[in-house]
């Protein structure tokens, strides 16, 4: 740690020091460190965001750190912001409290996880909002989940300045590469590639019913993949009718409650399911029950949430054919591979980024410095004033009053300094020497020697 010292004549304590910028760190796990079903172990519904903070903070009392979650399908990122002397006491703790939540053991998680500190973790944010970090690469869905971990943390009251300003600058970062790179063009997305697989499955779009289970973003943007390819049929099921249907209608589709589902899963040809239950929805009986009434005609099935919605075991079905998110990067890797240009420039932004941040941390450090020169100085001021007005009282002449409430505040002003030149000798000498200058005799012309040279 470095310190900053103030010295010179105070009210208190003679000398005192300042922490430097504030640590940051991240620590989490995501779709090329941990496979899929621990990544649904850690991942948290957004409803839960608020009270997870909340608890860690309790975990974390003494610490008193800023905190934010970060909860995806394909990662779960904890970024924490504290004091120096707190940063070295935090990692551990915030590793017990994740595995705690996942219900794994610390020593499971840790072999999974990633931990960045300061100019390292701020450089993962900007990577992370600006897609360069993601399954698909470039995808945008990510800037919107980062923004919502960002409500969710100022809701729960422990998003601070430090996290606040590394967001901030994560989201203009992501919006400079996105304008400026073709990070997202050609993107194949999710949707994208679930279309893809059904077409090579089936001859023909047009005859199939689909069925989407849930109605949220990923959902949505699958549909519009579908409807494009104009199927048979599309259906909508979730657990909220009202927004179900209200999907359904922007695609002509039909609606369905989610608990109708086991008695009609037999319908469908395709079904793409990603909603925010904690457990399986669709399970290997249903299934089952559902291949025997199609008379085993084949079912091409999509699991794009973590935690899983469709049971594993459903995968070892003959004429099911069973993807999950993980299953599809392979597909879009490809297009990937053809944007490597464009990352080049994306990471060139990205490096700016990050050193425009560590030059906010930079002046943000001399903060608390500049605070306690202002509070010497007031009290200084406090002083003189408090003697200038008892002299007043007592009718000495005004111009004698201000003399020597000029000369006072000068010498108490000075008196650090002089004492510090006349402490040291040799080269520690005339670098002070040369800092005083620049200090107090800036614009007057004159040279620390006094020869105006």
């Amino acid at each position: 740690m470095i310190e900053t010292r103030v010295s010179g004549q105070t009210t208190g304590t003679a000398r005192q020091s300042y922490n430097l910028p504030v640590p940051v760190f991240a620590l989490g796990l995501n779709h090329t460190t941990a496979p899929l079903d621990l990544r649904g172990r850690l991942a948290f519904a957004p409803g839960t965001l608020t009270p997870a903070l909340r608890g860690l903070q309790g975990r974390l009392q003494r610490a008193t750190p800023e905190a934010a979650l970060v909860s995806t399908c394909n990662r779960t990122e904890l970024y924490v912001a504290a004091s120096q002397a707190a940063m070295q006491e935090l990692v551990a703790p915030a590793m017990d409290w994740l595995a705690s939540e996942g219900g794994v053991s610390a020593d499971h998680l840790r072999s999974h996880t990633y931990v960045m500190e300061d100019r390292a973790a701020a450089r993962h944010a900007f990577r992370v909002a600006s897609g360069l970090d993601s399954m698909v690469l470039g995808e945008p869905q990510i800037l919107g989940q980062m923004k919502q971990a960002v409500r969710q943390a100022n809701e729960a009251g422990t998003l601070g300045t430090t996290l606040h300003q590394l967001f901030q600058r994560s989201f203009s970062v992501a919006k400079e590469v996105r304008t400026a790179t073709e990070i997202g063009a050609h993107s194949v997305s999710m949707a994208a590639a679930a279309v893809r697989l059904a077409s090579q499955l089936f001859e023909d779009l047009h005859d199939l019913q689909v069925l989407f289970v849930g109605a949220g973003e990923m959902i949505e943007l699958v549909a519009t993949h579908f409807a494009a390819r104009a199927p048979k049929s599309m259906t909508v099921a979730n657990r909220t009718l009202e927004r179900g249907e209200r999907l359904a209608a922007r695609f002509g589709a039909h609606s369905l409650r989610l608990s109708e589902l086991p008695n009609r899963l037999h319908e469908f040809d395709v079904v793409i399911s990603c909603t925010a239950s904690t457990v399986p929805i669709i399970g290997l009986g249903a299934v089952e029950r559902a291949l025997k009434m199609r008379r085993h005609r084949p079912m091409f099935m999509v699991d794009l949430a973590v935690p899983r919605d469709i049971e594993v075991e459903v995968a070892s079905l003959g004429d099911v054919y069973l993807y999950t998110i993980d299953d599809l990067s392979a597909l879009v890797q490809t297009a990937g591979e053809k944007r490597q240009a464009a990352v080049q420039q994306a990471e060139a932004i990205i490096d700016a980024g990050v050193l425009s941040f560590e030059h906010w941390l930079d002046q943000r450090a001399a903060v608390p410095l500049i605070q306690a020169l202002s509070r010497q100085v007031d009290d200084w001021s406090a002083v003189s004033l408090s003697r200038a007005r008892r002299q007043l009282a007592r009718g000495e002449p005004i111009d004698t009053v201000l003399e020597t409430l000029s000369r006072g505040l000068t010498n108490k002003m000075l008196h650090g300094t002089l004492a510090e030149l006349h402490a040291v000798e040799g080269p520690e000498r005339e670098a002070l020497a040369q800092t005083v200058s620049r200090l107090f005799l800036r614009g007057s012309g004159r040279s620390p020697s006094g020869d105006g040279r």
